[in-house]
Parts: structure tokens; C-alpha cells; sequence
């Protein structure tokens, strides 16, 4: 989101020029994977974690630009709102003590940041939306200053060309209606990348999809919505709606939304461009000055700019990604649908338990997407969202039939025991294996996640006699003084 684009207005030939465009990068793409151009198998994984910057009082402060301002450090930039910040950590190997390590760069980084912010009145909490933020501060004046974010509000809403609705039923209902794509910029999330072969792919982008409805029960930390009680993990549906394009009319008609679950099981990682290309009419229609066939001509990596632009207008949780690195491009799976936190313990684990477990499912022999259907994946995924680790997930048996078994034991019965053999071939160390793991066990055998323990405390705070506002505002202080202990929100007491 933090790239810059140069603001324009395009003329009625623009998105056929880019469309045009578009076509050439998917041929080169083509050629690439054919003639086997890409980095060969590095194990290399890497991690973005968008933030909050929130006041002592726990309510958010617009000062993203500020706090930019004074770090030292490219490893932070802006998100869409003017209270998120992003934090891009440094890639590596996924092996020996891996996690460890970026658990050691992740508190660094959040010291650092809330010692910036803290100069400017805030200080950063991670969480996937921050309870306090109202409706009413959602507005186009809060998104970051930057043209890209200007012209991607633009397009989608000259797109849409009405307002935004926003219609969850949760514990509480809200709707709400919004004049841009400012409610977006509450969602906070951490993406977990890992670079693999094009062979690999397809099998690892599979097992992810396959991956979503645990990872999600598991890692619920969203609760809230401009101050409305939702679902374990509000974030997708809050996202997708926030995001969405397209008119009732065309919704109706069953045109997919941008943020997408996706519609089937993959054979290429071409087959996901191609279908971001078919099925999506462009937002940003920037044309560069490559052409994507000359330089491969030349022996050379084209950087595609334009369907790399295109495709980060498509918000699969699990995104496929090329990138050109010293001369030689790449492929990652971007798997982006946790919310972040809520400690550096707690992200770390749910990355671990997803590297592990992706691992697993991408080798069996067997694999689980050839018993699972897709749109039980799906199902299963909605239900994640909306039930926490209290969902029923569609899971194949012995027998192969895929049959519905409570989140919690399902992780901890089947898929943590594939996780952590996961994380052995990858060759992580047993240390961090069994510490990051345990994690994941926890709060299955407690039922405990970062949702759960937001709820728990919210609603003892108004049987306590605060009122709502009041309530939220000690739930996010109280949130804040447990995450710097950085004790697994599953260990968190829910009373002072």
C-alpha cells in the first residue's frame, strides 16, 4: 500500500492501453516459467505487521506522518489510515532458530516505534482493529497523505459510484454507510510471506487456502467494530466490504468482490494472474515505460510493474507475489488474513504454526485439497470468522470424507502434530519448534485467543458499571499493559 504512484486522471483509452499491457506481462510471465528463469529453492520467508498508534487513553491518533518522519529507519512505512504504520521485517531462512530471531527483531522494531510515537502523544498496539476508533473518525481527511491512496479511494468509489454499506450481524448489528474507503484503514493485519519455486507453488498456495479457516479460528483478535460487538475475527467481512466495488446490482448478480476468498484449487501460480487479469477491471491503470517483451528478449528479468500494480488491487488472503531481486525474479505466497498480535509471542507462533502446517499439507503424497472441496474450505473459513474456536471446521478423515470436528480439536488433535513435522523438514530447531507450538496448544486447550480475551474483559468492564465508550477505552489501555509482557494472550488474566 505505501508505494507511490503519481496521481492522474485517466482518459476513456487508459484501461485499454493497461489491459493491453496486462496481456504482455502475463505472456512474459509465460515465458518465464517455461524457460525456468526463477530463483531456485531458498526456504526464504519474510513478514509485514501493520499497526496501530493509539493515545494513553487508547483512542487512535492521526499521526502516522510524524512518527515516519522522525525514524532513522525505511523498515516502517504508511498504511492507508493516518493512525497505521507498517513495519516490513527482514527476510531469511526458514530453519534453525528462525522464529527466535524475528520474535528478537519484531520487539526491537515495536520498541523503537513506540518510543517515536510516544514524542508524538501515541504508542503502537497491535491488534486487528482497534476497538476504540468510531465511525465518525472514519472519514476521507484521516487516510494518509500520498497519491496513491487518493487515487485508489477515487477509483474505488467512482467505481462503486455510491456509497460504501457496511452491514454486519454479529452479537450487535452495525450499518453504517461511508462517503470513501477510509473504514479500511482500520483493519490491521500481519502477512507472512515465503518465497517458493514456481513448481512448488501451486502446492503450497493450495495448502494455505486449505490453512485459512484454522489459522483463523486460532487467531481471532478482532471482536470490535466502531464499537459494536461482531465476530471472533470481524477483519475479512469488515475488509471485503470496505473494499467492495461493486454496486448491490452487480453483488446481486454474483460479480466477484475484490477481497476473495477465491473459487478453486490451483494447478500454477499463473493461474491466479491470469484470473486477476480476467475477472477484475484495473484501479490504478499506470502504465511504466518496460516492455515486458523487449527485456526478456534482451535476457533480461521484466519487473511486470503493471501486473505487479494490478494484482495488489486484488485482496486474496492468500496472494500470490513476483518480485525481480538482483537481477532474478521470484515467487512468494503473501498469506495475509490474520490480524496482527496481540503480542510478538503470540504473531510469531501463528506464523510458525502456518509455515509448519503449509509445509506439512504441501508434501503429503495425498494432498488434502484432493479430498477437501473448495467451497467447504470456504464454509469452513466463514465459520472461523464468525465463531472463533468455537467453529465446526470441514476437515477429510481417515477414510478421506471430510467431516465437521470442533476448531480446537481438530488443531490440536490433527493439525498441530502436521504442523510441527512441518516445521521439521523445514529444519527448524526443536527450541523454537516445541516454544511456538506450545503457544498454539495453549490456546486450544484454554479456548483463549486475543478475541476472546477482548470480549471477556469488555463485557466485565460494563458489568462493572462503565458505560461503552468507557469500557472499550480500559479494554484497549488494559490490552496494551498485558502486550508488552509480552505473555500469550491465552496467559492473560481478564481482571486486574
Amino acid at each position: 500500500m505505501g508505494e507511490k504512484v503519481a496521481a492522474d486522471r485517466f482518459d476513456l483509452t487508459a484501461r485499454g492501453r493497461f489491459r493491453e499491457r496486462l496481456g504482455s506481462c502475463l505472456d512474459a510471465m509465460g515465458t518465464l516459467l517455461a524457460e525456468g528463469r526463477f530463483h531456485g529453492p531458498e526456504d526464504r520467508v519474510g513478514m509485514e505487521v501493520e499497526l496501530c498508534l493509539a493515545d494513553s487513553d487508547g483512542s487512535p491518533r492521526m499521526v502516522n506522518e510524524e512518527v515516519l518522519g522522525r525514524m532513522a529507519t525505511r523498515d516502517f512505512q504508511s498504511e492507508l489510515g493516518k493512525f497505521t504504520i507498517e513495519l516490513n521485517m527482514s527476510p531469511r531462512s526458514l530453519a534453525g532458530g528462525v522464529f527466535a530471531d524475528m520474535a528478537e527483531e519484531l520487539r526491537i522494531a515495536l520498541r523503537y516505534a513506540d518510543r517515536m510515537a510516544g514524542e508524538f502523544g501515541a504508542q503502537v498496539v497491535m491488534t486487528g482493529v482497534l476497538p476504540t476508533i468510531t465511525a465518525e473518525q472514519m472519514v476521507p481527511t484521516s487516510l494518509s497523505l500520498g497519491d496513491r491512496y487518493t487515487l485508489l479511494n477515487d477509483q474505488i468509489m467512482a467505481a462503486r459510484g455510491e456509497a460504501i454499506q457496511l452491514d454486519i450481524t454479529g452479537a450487535e448489528r452495525l450499518t453504517r454507510t461511508f462517503e470513501s474507503i477510509a473504514p479500511e484503514s482500520a483493519c490491521t493485519s500481519v502477512q507472512y510471506h515465503l518465497q517458493v519455486t514456481p513448481e512448488r507453488f501451486a502446492p503450497v498456495w493450495n495448502a494455505a487456502q486449505a490453512a485459512l479457516a484454522a489459522q483463523t479460528a486460532l487467531g481471532a483478535n478482532a471482536p470490535f467494530v466502531f464499537g459494536h460487538e461482531l465476530w471472533p475475527e470481524s477483519r475479512p467481512l469488515f475488509f471485503l466490504q470496505s473494499t467492495d466495488d461493486r454496486p448491490p446490482e452487480l453483488a446481486a448478480q454474483g460479480v466477484r468482490p475484490r477481497t476473495w476468498f477465491g473459487e478453486r484449487w490451483i494447478d500454477s501460480a499463473l493461474d491466479l494472474f491470469e484470473e486477476s487479469v480476467r475477472y477484475f477491471p484495473a484501479l490504478l491503470p499506470l502504465l511504466s515505460d518496460e516492455d515486458p517483451g523487449a527485456v526478456l528478449a534482451a535476457g533480461g528479468a521484466p519487473a511486470l510493474g503493471e501486473l505487479t500494480l494490478h494484482n495488489g488491487t486484488v485482496y486474496r488472503w492468500n496472494r500470490p507475489v513476483y518480485a525481480v531481486v538482483d537481477g532474478v525474479p521470484h515467487l512468494r505466497v503473501e498469506n495475509r488474513v490474520l490480524s496482527t498480535g496481540p503480542t510478538v509471542t503470540d504473531t510469531i507462533a501463528n506464523g510458525a504454526f502456518y509455515y509448519g502446517l503449509v509445509r506439512a499439507l504441501a508434501d503429503e503424497p495425498d494432498p488434502v485439497w484432493r479430498r477437501l472441496p473448495f467451497d467447504q474450505a470456504e464454509r469452513s473459513f466463514e465459520a472461523a470468522c464468525r465463531h472463533g474456536l468455537d467453529a465446526r471446521l470441514s476437515w477429510p478423515g481417515p477414510d478421506g470424507v471430510p467431516r465437521e470436528t470442533p476448531a480446537a480439536e481438530l488443531i490440536e488433535g490433527t493439525l498441530l502434530p502436521l504442523a510441527a513435522a512441518g516445521l521439521d523438514a523445514w529444519g527448524v530447531s526443536a527450541a523454537d519448534r516445541d516454544r511456538y507450538l506450545s503457544v498454539i496448544e495453549g490456546r486450544c486447550r484454554r479456548g483463549v485467543t486475543g478475541a476472546g480475551w477482548q470480549t471477556a474483559v469488555y463485557h466485565q468492564l460494563v458489568a462493572d458499571g462503565k458505560d461503552r465508550a468507557a469500557a472499550l477505552r480500559g479494554l484497549v489501555r488494559r490490552y496494551c499493559e498485558l502486550a508488552r509482557t509480552d505473555t500469550p494472550v491465552h496467559d492473560w488474566p481478564t481482571r486486574p
